[in-house]
């Protein structure tokens, strides 16, 4: 007898599925190597190596034979609560986005991409938006024809969010932003005070690059990342990518004079990389493989930074060994640098902003971003729009653009309607660390001993095991308990920071 995981249509389509994780795949590998590695002359060939995988995995997948498929299955009815039903629903959901863009627009999109990557870097070296915003115009005017494409109802913002975080809006983000804004001026104030008395200096030392190496992958093994299945490498801005089955890179950046940044770049990113390797064995290229979102996928590497590598139980366990590696730090009590990584100011560098002050980041860009698409700024009034914005929220003189507006790599990859996921990772990571220390008996104990295995199987079986059977707002519901709102996040900066 035929069973339904048997049925024709289901096989071909993970067949299909498979076949178009090939090809994107390799285009994250040599996306990666563009990243890290690649020689310079080598970008024009690049650009067309992406362009022309993207283009076939589009067209793969976008296949009149494939809707026939997916409509051969939604016929048979698998169960809405089965790993077959999410993907048939995933799959649906992405054929429908899929084939409303002409390939030649996605490989347009590649072919920029490439190119618009390396000019960010350069300009960000010279501190010159003069040299990106060419590519910015490109990049903008594709985000908009794809999100015209896609279709919309209030935004064109939303169409493109869609792609990042399934069913959120901009309106639904604005009203995120408005709750959350208030709290985190009324923590500011005591945060602020309460940093007074550590020095923003009082890590300042000297801090080997190959001794941070060996630091870092000390602790990102010990949280739980697998070498044999990922490393890490040197970068110009720190991100997760993984390359294939079995394979998660990571990057950071480093500081001779502070290894803060790319200590906590490195968890950061194992997060990310955790989450990765968490999914369901066996299902690479399928939606049940897949991470749900980037608020979701946020969520993890801002739990682990923030909850778990800025917490006093960190660098209680961690000091002994940090001071090995680097014997500058023996001056210093883990109360003394616990302080320092949590000291509140506000600062120019995203990455490396406080927890406080973070989401107002987040909340410049989401304005930025929404105000470019809907088309109520123009590229050309960027520095001046985010320096005038920044001074007010922040109450800082932006000094020069690579401190400003071309301090993120996102715009260069095409990435529009991204940066709110991380104000909603902010949000669902405090969730599911409030929730995990119910239901993990005496987690801050295993924490204060370097016992990260129950946290981490928890989060598997809560998050990561789940790919993409369900949404991003009801996986979270089922984790916590409740959808993602600001209570969690500002009760936590509350306790934390202002108590």
């Amino acid at each position: 007898m035929l069973t339904q995981p048997d049925f024709p249509a289901y096989k071909k389509l993970r067949k299909r599925a498979r076949e178009v994780a090939l090809a994107s795949s390799a285009s994250s590998a040599l996306g990666w190597d563009m990243e890290t590695y690649m020689p310079p002359k080598s970008l024009p060939y690049r650009a067309e190596q992406l362009a022309w995988l993207g283009g076939l995995a589009h067209r793969k997948f976008v296949a009149a034979q494939v809707g026939e498929w997916i409509a051969a299955c939604e016929q048979q009815g698998f169960a809405a609560d089965s790993d077959e039903g999410a993907n048939v629903r995933e799959w649906r959901r992405m054929y429908d986005r899929a084939t409303k863009v002409p390939t030649r627009l996605v490989e347009k999109l590649e072919r920029t991409r490439a190119t618009a990557g390396q000019a960010w870097k350069k300009a960000r070296q010279d501190s010159s938006f003069a040299l990106f915003k060419p590519h910015l115009d490109k990049l903008l005017a594709i985000a908009k024809q794809m999100a015209d494409c896609w279709g919309f109802k209030e935004s064109p913002y939303d169409a493109l969010m869609d792609g990042y975080e399934p069913g959120a809006t901009a309106s639904q983000v604005k009203q995120l932003f408005a709750e959350l804004e208030p709290v985190i001026a009324s923590v500011l104030a005591a945060a602020r005070v309460k940093s007074e008395s550590v020095s923003a200096n009082l890590l300042d030392g000297h801090y080997p690059v190959a001794a941070q190496q060996a630091f870092n992958r000390k602790v990102a093994e010990a949280i739980g990342f697998d070498f044999q299945a990922g490393r890490i490498d040197t970068t110009t801005h720190p991100f997760c990518e993984t390359l294939g089955a079995g394979d998660c890179r990571l990057t950071t950046r480093y500081n001779e004079a502070n290894f803060v940044q790319s200590l906590y770049g490195v968890i950061h990113e194992a997060g990310h990389g955790m989450y990765e390797q968490g999914l369901p064995a066996g299902e690479f290229g399928m939606p049940n493989g897949k991470a749900v979102s980037l608020g979701i996928h946020e969520s993890q590497s801002r739990l682990w930074e923030n909850h778990v590598g800025r917490g006093p139980e960190f660098w209680e366990y961690w000091h002994p060994v940090a001071c090995e590696h680097f014997p500058d730090l023996k001056r210093l009590s883990p109360a003394q640098i616990t302080a320092a990584v949590n000291r509140v100011t506000p600062s120019f560098i995203r990455v490396e902003a406080d927890q406080v002050t973070y989401d107002l980041h987040i909340a410049l860009r989401f304005d930025i971003e929404t105000k470019l698409v809907e088309g109520q700024l123009k590229t050309a009034d960027v520095p001046a729009y985010w320096n005038e914005r920044f001074e007010k929220m922040f109450g800082l003189k932006v000094p020069k653009d690579s401190e400003g507006c071309l301090q993120d790599v996102h715009w260069s990859h095409g990435l529009m309607g991204y940066f709110a996921t991380y104000t909603l990772g902010n949000l669902n990571a405090a969730q599911l660390m409030g929730r995990a220390a119910v239901e993990i008996p005496e987690l801050s104990g295993k924490l204060a001993r370097g016992e990260y295995q129950p946290l981490l199987a928890w989060l598997r079986e809560k998050i990561h095991s789940k790919g993409s059977r369900h949404t991003p707002g009801e996986l979270i519901r089922l984790a916590t308990g409740e959808p993602t709102g600001v209570r969690s996040h500002a009760d936590y900066l509350r306790a934390k920071f202002a108590a």
